[in-house]
């Protein structure tokens, strides 16, 4: 975690959220525990996950305040933001339902937003307008409480996916949350997120990986990893991100992946022509297109 900076006054009001429980206090969930913080818009952090030694990492590096059950945390917090894995959200949204406040919000930072929905549906079912579905931009490579950096999210983008069963008051203090973590937040719909982000977000990841397991794989990879530079390096770096995370991503958004699959798949082919053709001009002008794309967007 980034050393902390000194907290903001919190006014008379007191914090946005008194009590906050962070289920997964990795880069995603503990960023979000010490943006708040450093912010001055949170009270108590409780911390729930699977490995005790990394929630007691968490209570050292000062992310969370003590760790709890996925009960207690229900029963006790003003917000829930699930930072898990995405496979594993019905059973955590099931296991807490008997047990939530009266008041309490549950939100998530799960990279797919349909399945999520209908998991949650499937888990809460009448209580589901307590569920604001969400998905902060941004990331890393590293996993851990370690991971955790209070300023992951300023100027990043959160994405809320709101139900119609959701109250203007809860996805309210869910957007308040994440603009006090330094981030823009925006609307959309679920179906539409979940094409777009396995276009801009899934796919790069799958494609770094897959790259990187044909080098790791081949007999000379040792002399391929030896020389590789700058390029591999940066081609890379995502692909040493969390496999179960990125497996429940693929995996959840499997109709969308699919369909970006084979447009990729149908660039590759234009490009293996060219190249199997000599032809010179078809390949300049795919180099050029994709260039003057990445110029443009970089501007931007």
């Amino acid at each position: 975690m980034n050393d902390a900076l000194p907290s903001s006054d919190q006014g008379a009001a007191g914090p946005l959220i008194p009590v906050l429980a962070v289920v997964g206090v990795g880069l995603i969930g503990g960023s979000f525990a010490a943006a708040l913080r450093q912010a001055g818009q949170v009270g108590r952090v409780l911390g729930v996950g699977r490995n005790a030694a990394s929630l007691a990492r968490a209570v050292e590096l000062g992310l969370i305040d003590e760790a709890v059950s996925a009960e207690d945390a229900a029963k006790r917090a003003d917000i829930v933001l699930l930072s898990t894995p995405v496979g594993g959200l019905k059973n955590v949204l099931s296991r807490m339902l008997p047990h939530l406040g009266a008041a309490t919000v549950v939100t998530d930072a799960g990279s797919t937003k349909a399945e999520v929905v209908d998991a949650a549906r499937e888990a809460l079912g009448d209580q589901v307008g307590r569920f604001v579905p969400g998905h902060p931009i941004a990331g890393a490579e590293r996993t851990g409480p370690e991971a955790a950096d209070a300023a992951l999210y300023r100027g990043r983008t959160v994405i809320l996916t709101p139900l119609p069963q959701n109250s203007a008051e809860s996805i309210d203090l869910v957007r308040r949350a994440w603009q006090a973590c330094g981030a823009s937040v925006i609307n959309m719909d679920a179906d539409a997120h979940d094409r777009v982000l396995a276009s801009v977000s899934h796919l790069p990841h799958l494609l770094s990986a897959v790259y990187m397991e044909q080098v790791a794989t081949a007999a000379d990879a040792r002399t391929r990893l030896d020389l590789a530079g700058s390029g591999f390096r940066d081609f890379t770096r995502i692909a040493a991100g969390s496999p179960e995370m990125w497996r429940d991503i693929f995996l959840s958004n499997r109709d969308a992946m699919l369909a970006e699959l084979a447009d990729v798949r149908a660039v590759l082919d234009r490009a293996e022509r060219a190249i199997a053709d000599g032809d010179d001009a078809a390949l300049l002008a795919l180099l050029d297109s994709a260039a003057q794309a990445r110029r443009n967007w970089q501007k931007e």
